[in-house]
């Protein structure tokens, strides 16, 4: 056993990554062919090309079983996980095995179609060319589930913060402690957790990290809950809405937008330049946003008006959880925090934050103005027509799946950012998906794929 080894005790790799529809897909290599492969000229190992676009067992178009990518670790993403001890996961990078003309026409072999790369590229852009950087924190929402056919909540109370939904002994409660022990063991933040609204429903916040590392921990967070309660006898699913009569989960993201220059001016409670920019291209790009970050149809029975998920105009608004990008702390004198809430874990995160710090970034760019006023008081919904044309709010966001990915396939903006050929086979994957999951004959089949898949 090599150093890596023989550090923590790790005896097998969880070598990671995320597909185009949020799989989590891993192959487990013992540790010693692991540090094996490290030292190799250019350590990798072989996946599909395809491997991107597989829904089940069907291949999206413009997939085919006829090349493959190498997958190179990316070490600053090892994490131990305490719920298998002796394992440990990592994710990587997708390359091609030869190089290929890139976007700019110049021969890289890194793969455009990695979401990892993808959310790099943006990240890196934002640096050189604004000198912009950004933190980013998540909320992950779920449900624990006793059966997924039929449908069992792992208790029926409704409660938000409810001490009642984790009282001490129950089996609720003791998932909920091993999941932040390990998430905090191996090196993840834990702000809080608390029981949510809908029956069986949690959830845990995670602190600030820079936007690869946040996706990172995010994917570690998630992949956490599933096997603690998998421990437990227990189902958790991040599904979408899985109770017509309570609350969706969601996977919000908050989002801090930093000057790197040395002589930038010192904050007040007032947005800076950069702030105001970045929020203006957010709204401005959001309705095109959303085929990343509610891909399915399913997503948009959580998208409504008057049920706490961010309503359905394109708006912000201070301490407003009817408006889809919430200003949480007004008052700070330090960086604002934008809470953006029209994303959920059936999204890949790496795409969705490819497409929102893209679309923020884009903004100061391009010198947005921010013309949406600050929505405080009543929703957008319950103003009426003048009372939206006072704020500036004019735009309604996409209702359905098949408005949404219309949206994205006409803006011109999220190809400049991600790419022609990024949208083009994400959106055949995106279509192959929905598809599946419309498959079964019943509506409570079609839920139970959901929850099993999510």
């Amino acid at each position: 056993m090599g150093m890596l080894g023989a550090s923590v005790g790790i005896r097998f790799i969880r070598f990671q990554f995320v597909d185009l529809t949020n799989n989590v897909r891993y192959r487990v290599i013992p540790i010693a062919y692991f540090e094996k492969m490290l030292a190799s000229p250019r350590p990798s190992i072989s996946i599909l090309t395809a491997g991107l676009g597989v829904v089940f067992l069907t291949m999206a178009d413009g997939f085919a079983p006829d090349s493959e990518y190498l997958y190179l670790p990316d070490m600053s993403s090892l994490r131990v996980l305490p719920y298998k001890p002796g394992h440990a996961s990592v994710l990587g990078w997708f390359e091609e095995k030869l190089p290929i003309a890139g976007l700019g026409g110049q021969l890289s072999a890194k793969a455009r179609l990695c979401p990892r790369r993808i959310l790099g590229r943006v990240i890196e852009t934002a640096r050189t060319v604004s000198e912009v950087e950004f933190l980013v924190g998540f909320e992950t929402e779920f449900i624990l589930l006793r059966s997924t056919d039929p449908i069992t909540t792992a208790h029926t109370l409704q409660g938000y913060s409810n001490s009642l939904a984790l009282p001490t002994g129950s089996i609720a409660e003791q998932v909920l402690e091993e999941i932040v022990a390990a998430l905090e063991t191996s090196g993840i933040e834990v702000q809080m957790y608390h029981a949510e609204a809908a029956p069986g429903q949690y959830e845990i916040v995670t602190g600030p990290l820079s936007p690869l590392q946040a996706t990172d921990a995010l994917v570690h967070t998630r992949e956490t809950i599933h096997n603690v309660a998998s421990k437990y006898g227990l189902r958790a699913t991040l599904a979408p809405r899985i109770h017509e009569y309570s609350c969706g989960s969601a996977a919000h993201a908050h989002i801090s937008v930093h000057s790197t220059k040395a002589d930038s001016p010192p904050k007040g409670t007032e947005f800076t330049a950069l702030e105001s920019g970045f929020l203006a291209g957010l709204l401005e790009n959001l309705s095109a946003a959303l085929a990343f970050t509610l891909p399915l149809p399913a997503s948009y029975k959580r998208m409504l008006d008057g049920i706490f998920s961010g309503g359905t105009f394109v708006s912000w608004g201070t301490d407003n959880h009817e408006v889809p990008v919430r200003l949480c702390n007004a008052t700070s004198p330090a960086a604002k925090n934008f809470e953006v809430k029209p994303i959920d874990r059936t999204a890949n995160p790496y795409l969705v934050l490819a497409a929102l710090l893209g679309a923020g970034h884009h903004g100061i760019c391009s010198g947005s103005t921010l013309t949406i006023k600050n929505c405080v008081g009543p929703s957008a919904a319950q103003r009426g027509e003048n009372g939206l044309k006072v704020l500036g709010i004019s735009e309604r966001m996409p209702l359905n799946w098949e408005d949404a990915r219309g949206k994205l396939e006409n803006s011109t903006t999220m190809r400049e950012i991600l790419g022609e050929d990024v949208i083009k086979k994400y959106l055949s994957v995106n279509a192959t998906m929905a598809k599946a999951l419309d498959e079964p004959e019943t509506e409570s089949a079609k839920l139970s794929l959901l929850v099993e898949t999510h």
